[in-house]
């Protein structure tokens, strides 16, 4: 079959004009570095999320690693993060000197296995890292039970209905290109004001009395200006994104496959990712020769680039999991294309 000649993405950033604006407006002013923006940012963010304070930095990978730093993880410490993640989290730890211990997936909600974090923590174990996986809020609660640091991961989820996180969690998140908020790269650490007071402190380098190694982890006032103007409309994007999920879900229930779980104010679907029983190396190709490109939700999960075994569900979630184009700027004409390729290619 032939490519047809629009081609639909995986993601595309929401950008108007008023983001345009905003940075450009940055650009002429003259004060491109960290400044009032930022500071803006930080303050909107924490009101957001009603968390006490918030630090900006310079990606979501680089607010894992001050998050854990602030909580004075070290060579010697252990972290539980989820096998079926992105790598990010396992170079945040790593960046530590500690050591990442992988905890098989939770079928339902996609993140880490609370019974399997359970089992796997040690006397050595110091902290935990909890994604909202792909979008879909979790219970921090029995993770906080685990005795340890929480770290809340919601790169995938601004906006989701969480309930408030257990007191002392800190709460990381990401700006990057195809986050609920994009701005390119960038991210925040928020949570009690002593901690976060640290990460700011240790997203900079210079004018120090001390000449120790540190490092230049800031936000960019242009960052920031677009991050604010994306913000605002947050709300907005999440009403589109469960707009989108609802017709997927219309258009798909006779469908020989497993749609997300949980309920929409349980979910901002970052991703909409549906679960398939056939190659999807040869699902993908057949969606592309329909105009659909679609990813796998995680490039593989970390144990096995490690070599590791013991994670049955995180390898049937890298076996079965499939993430279709759910975006804000998604028209809905494209949302019956995906659904059109996707019965098209999965029926028999």
């Amino acid at each position: 079959m032939r490519r047809p000649a629009a081609t639909i993405p995986h993601s595309r950033p929401s950008i108007t004009e008023a983001d345009v604006e905003r940075v450009a407006a940055v650009v002429r002013s003259g004060q491109l570095a960290q400044g009032p923006e930022v500071a803006a940012l930080e303050r909107e963010l924490a009101t957001r999320l009603g968390r006490p304070d918030a630090a900006a930095v310079s990606s979501g990978t680089t607010a894992l690693e001050l998050a854990l730093r602030a909580l004075d993880v070290k060579a010697g410490d252990e972290v539980l993060i989820p096998s079926y993640v992105c790598d990010a989290l396992y170079h945040a730890v790593a960046r530590c000197g500690a050591r990442a211990v992988l905890v098989d997936a939770d079928p339902e909600t996609l993140s880490l296995s609370a019974k399997d974090a359970a089992a796997r923590a040690t006397a050595r174990t110091r902290a935990v890292i909890v994604p909202h996986a792909f979008g879909r809020a979790v219970d921090l609660a029995p993770f906080a039970d685990l005795g340890v640091p929480v770290v809340e991961d919601c790169a995938q989820a601004l906006g989701v209905d969480v309930a408030g996180p257990p007191a002392g969690v800190l709460t990381v998140c990401s700006f990057h290109a195809t986050k609920m908020v994009a701005a390119g790269e960038g991210g925040a650490v928020l949570g009690p004001g002593a901690l976060v007071a640290r990460v700011r402190d240790a997203r900079d380098y210079d004018e120090r009395t001390e000449l120790v190694p540190r490092t230049n982890a800031k936000l960019t006032d242009m960052q920031a200006a677009l991050a604010r103007s994306q913000l605002a409309r947050l709300d907005a994007f999440v009403a589109r994104r469960r707009a989108i999920a609802t017709r997927y879900r219309e258009r798909l229930a006779g469908l020989d496959c497993r749609l997300p779980a949980g309920a929409d104010r349980q979910h901002v679907y970052h991703r909409f990712v549906v679960g398939v029983d056939r190659d999807l190396d040869a699902l993908q190709a057949a969606l592309a020769a329909r105009g659909i490109i679609t990813r796998r939700p995680v490039f593989r999960p970390g144990h096995r680039a490690l070599g590791l075994h013991g994670y049955p569900e995180a390898d049937h979630l890298w076996s079965t999991a499939l993430s279709i184009p759910c975006y804000p700027a998604l028209a809905d004409a494209e949302v019956e294309q995906v659904a059109d390729a996707l019965l098209a290619a999965v029926r028999p």
